[in-house]
């Protein structure tokens, strides 16, 4: 197995730059992994492909403006910092982009209130490569209004004049740097549809990293350290999995991060409750242990979310409906289309 198996080219025309006006007209390309079966639908379609007693799993995680500016001092050189994770109140894992940003560096944040005190910064810790731990004087969950900014993929060119846009419907929990993004498609009345319709819907958290976009660059993909990401799936969600799996409803996880938190507490079939962090990093020949079905986005080539999906349908079968979807001009990545892995 080689990262360049994962391949495929993709004109830069079909990466979706904005999300529709309406996120339930997105596309849905529906795969059956064991046929290689693929049929066209609109995604509000969806209940077309569903049973009574399925079960959707999804990610209530909550995408933080974790996207940061700030000048060096005393120099006023401009630095760019992107939160990873928050270690304790004050202290953050990040990315950052600028020169000098050694340890001991002070920064002052960029506000867009002038009126507003500006957080001020040290840089703590380097923690190799453009990762560094960064101590603030005060909690930032009180000024991102004032200094955060929607952490789009770096493909992503156009502005997002609706940073809830960025943000599923049933985002509740702050503290992911991207968005779980199969599940941009649902509204909230189409949600209460499927309800109506005997399909349940259980809930999971997982803060999505900087992985997701991260490129694998060894040439084999064994060989990649995934970064650890904290999910959590409670007592009450693994017992309603395990009720409607019991009889006989499929579980059908809404995106690839759904997929990681409920393999993270499966055992023998079974889910369990579970809180911390997983680096499970699930390539082909995993066998998965919970997850019947899963709904996902298009993913960029020779990710580990490719990788994942391939793992689950067959390499051959999903790069072949990625060529089907290309042909019939499916828009991909974050704000694409959708694809449903029965």
């Amino acid at each position: 197995m080689r990262t360049s198996d994962f391949d495929y080219d993709l004109p830069t025309s079909l990466i979706a730059q904005t999300p529709l006006e309406q996120r339930d007209q997105s596309r849905l390309l529906v795969l059956d992994r064991k046929s290689g079966e693929v049929r066209h639908a609109i995604f509000k379609d969806i209940g077309t492909y569903l049973q009574e007693g399925d079960i959707l799993v999804i990610n209530e995680t909550r995408v933080m403006p974790a996207r940061l500016f700030a000048r060096k001092l005393p120099n006023g050189g401009r630095v760019e910092i992107l939160l990873l994770r928050q270690q304790d109140g004050l202290t953050w894992e990040a990315m950052v982009g600028g020169k000098g940003l050694t340890v001991g560096k002070l920064l002052q944040l960029e506000t867009q209130e002038l009126a507003q005190r500006a957080p001020m910064a040290e840089i703590v810790a380097d923690l190799g490569g453009a990762e560094r731990l960064i101590r603030f004087d005060q909690e930032l969950e009180a000024a991102f209004p004032n200094v955060g900014h929607m952490p789009l993929p770096p493909y992503i060119h156009t502005r997002l004049d609706d940073p809830e846009r960025y943000q599923t419907v049933y985002a509740r929990n702050s503290g992911s740097a991207a968005a779980p993004t199969a599940g941009l498609h649902f509204t909230s009345e189409l949600m209460t549809q499927l309800s109506d319709n005997g399909i349940q819907f259980a809930k999971v958290t997982l803060h999505v990293g900087l992985d997701t976009f991260a490129p694998v660059e060894e040439n084999d993909p064994e060989r990649h350290k995934i970064h650890t990401e904290w999910c959590e799936v409670s007592k009450e969600t693994a017992t309603q999995i395990n009720l409607a799996s019991g009889k006989g409803g499929r579980v059908i996880a809404v995106g690839t991060t759904s997929v990681r938190a409920l393999e993270s507490a499966g055992s023998d079939g079974v889910v369990n409750a579970f809180e911390g962090p997983t680096s499970l990093f699930i390539l082909p020949g995993y066998k998965f242990r919970i997850v019947d079905a899963m709904l996902t986005n298009f993913h960029l080539p020779g990710s580990t979310l490719i990788m994942l999906v391939s793992a689950f349908a067959g390499r051959e079968k999903i790069l072949n409906a990625y060529e089907i979807a290309k042909q019939a001009n499916y828009r991909f990545y974050s704000f694409g289309d959708a694809m449903l892995i029965s």
